[in-house]
């Protein structure tokens, strides 16, 4: 899709501009109205929600006074973002440092590599133990003695508990006590078995959001597998390049593991869409739907922009390597959302499509990155800050009119991962993959977990401080 340019409806975008320009004695507060500004009148444009927000209809204020009146009681451009959003939003945020967003959204942080869950140790308790679910290539943890299915209680010598988790877990270097979760078939116990390991975060750590890529040969089926962790759009190309591998080994199907993709790029989406398929060019995938002002802007220039359809080029011009098929395994669970979500609801009208773990989150919106600028893109962006905004802008359909449910899609065999037994991730008897494999071989097998460790509450997980935690995000916003 092509940049937008600076929206004919500004509404009240030059009124605040005008305002701000003036009494520029003191720099701090210009640069907060400067901020805030550029918070309201982005807002303002391109909020999906806008309806639901008074202080952002066109006709809000109602003299030139009356924006700054608004504006300047809010003690930080946080407050005022939070003022303006709807209360079914539960995925819009702000950063005061877009640089570190952009990072996220090319893989790219300050990590260990340590990728782990939080639960609580008892219904009721306010102890919590945290337990790996894989470990990032090339990382620090990934030099050290821990693995998956390993879990912990301590940080620095200090129990986790629902009241220090963050603090303790946000440090750049800590020292973990190692523990086992086992489980009789009646008692989940968490036995601290004298190691611990100490990681540490280090900067630019790069992730390949393709985890494990490879072909399984099992009862004479060539069944490929793909463990994809996030839809990054900086590997894309390796994305391709894992489908041209599947295509020369002949694979008759595959399974996409999803269980712990939180989204990214809708555009990554779309091309994975087309790599799975191939026999579906140009059809829709999505149907795209803005709040009403913009809506019916973009329907009135061109209503193909609103549309996301089967493709055969990735964003690089590469041609797609597709594989035809016309059905799919996907493993999704708690974790899984967002562009995840998009896969599943876009393929739905086109091939069966079989789901295998627990529901998914159930985030079926898109947002985009608005810097403060002339049209709220990245070129010559404010030079006096590096606050940014991510506010949901639209929701979707498939070409079916069906939209995602925000309850999340329900899976069509139910089995959790349980932490005393989460198996070896892209081996066959791993649980939630030997579901996956028994339905596609036609083998009979449990369909539902077995619900020893349901007690066990998640709290969340290590993605959860990241700026980009199960967001979908454009790159570039429709031409109207």
């Amino acid at each position: 899709m092509k940049k937008t340019t600076l929206p004919l409806i500004l509404f009240c975008c030059a009124l605040f501009t005008i305002s701000c320009s003036e009494d520029r004695d003191d720099v701090q507060i210009v640069s907060n109205l400067e901020i805030k500004n550029f918070i309201y009148s982005a807002m303002n444009i391109y909020y999906l929600y806008k309806p639901d927000v008074p202080v952002l209809a066109n006709d809000f204020f109602n003299d030139q006074s009356d924006p700054n009146s608004y504006l300047d009681p809010f003690n930080t451009p946080e407050d005022l973002f939070e003022d303006l959003l709807s209360g079914q939003d539960r995925f819009s945020f702000i950063t005061n440092d877009y640089r570190e967003l952009e990072d996220r959204f090319a893989g790219v942080s300050k990590d260990n590599g340590l990728e782990y869950r939080l639960v609580r140790v008892a219904p009721g308790s306010s102890d919590i133990v945290g337990y790996v679910r894989y470990i990032i290539p090339n990382s620090n943890a990934a030099t050290k003695e821990i693995k998956r299915g390993d879990a912990f209680t301590k940080v620095n010598g200090t129990s986790l508990t629902l009241t220090n988790y963050i603090d303790l877990l946000a440090l750049d270097t800590y020292t973990l006590t190692l523990a086992d979760i086992t489980n009789d078939g009646t008692t989940t116990s968490i036995i601290e078995n004298g190691r611990s390991v100490t990681l540490t975060k280090e900067e630019g750590l790069i992730e390949n959001p393709i985890l494990i890529a490879k072909t399984l040969t099992i009862e004479g089926a060539k069944i490929g597998y793909l463990m994809y962790n996030a839809y990054t759009a900086d590997f894309d190309d390796e994305l391709n390049d894992t489908f041209a591998q599947f295509k020369a080994d002949g694979i008759s199907d595959l399974v996409l593991d999803l269980r712990y993709n939180g989204g990214g790029s809708v555009e990554s989406a779309v091309d994975l869409t087309s790599m799975i398929t191939g026999q579906f060019n140009g059809e829709i995938i999505t149907k795209q739907q803005w709040n009403p002002e913009l809506q019916a802007a973009f329907e009135s220039n061109d209503p193909e922009d609103l549309l996301d359809r089967f493709n055969s080029t990735i964003r690089t011009g590469e041609s797609i390597n597709s594989l035809n098929l016309s059905r799919l395994f996907i493993i999704g669970t708690g974790s899984t959302a967002s562009a995840s979500e998009l896969t599943i609801i876009g393929l739905k009208p086109y091939i069966e499509i079989k789901t295998i773990g627990t529901t998914t989150v159930g985030k079926f919106q898109a947002s985009t990155t608005l810097y403060d600028s002339e049209n709220f893109g990245r070129q010559n962006v404010n030079p006096n800050h590096f606050y940014a905004i991510q506010p949901l802008i639209y929701t979707y359909a498939n070409a079916n009119g069906t939209v995602g449910p925000a309850t999340g899609i329900v899976p069509d065999f139910e089995i959790a991962e349980t932490p005393s037994n989460l198996g070896i991730l892209g081996d066959p008897n791993e649980p939630l993959l030997k579901v996956a494999i028994d339905q596609i071989l036609g083998r009979s097998s449990a369909t539902k977990s077995s619900k020893l460790e349901n007690s066990m509450e998640v709290v969340g997980e290590s993605k959860m401080f990241t700026p980009n935690f199960q967001r979908m995000y454009v790159l570039d916003l429709p031409n109207r």
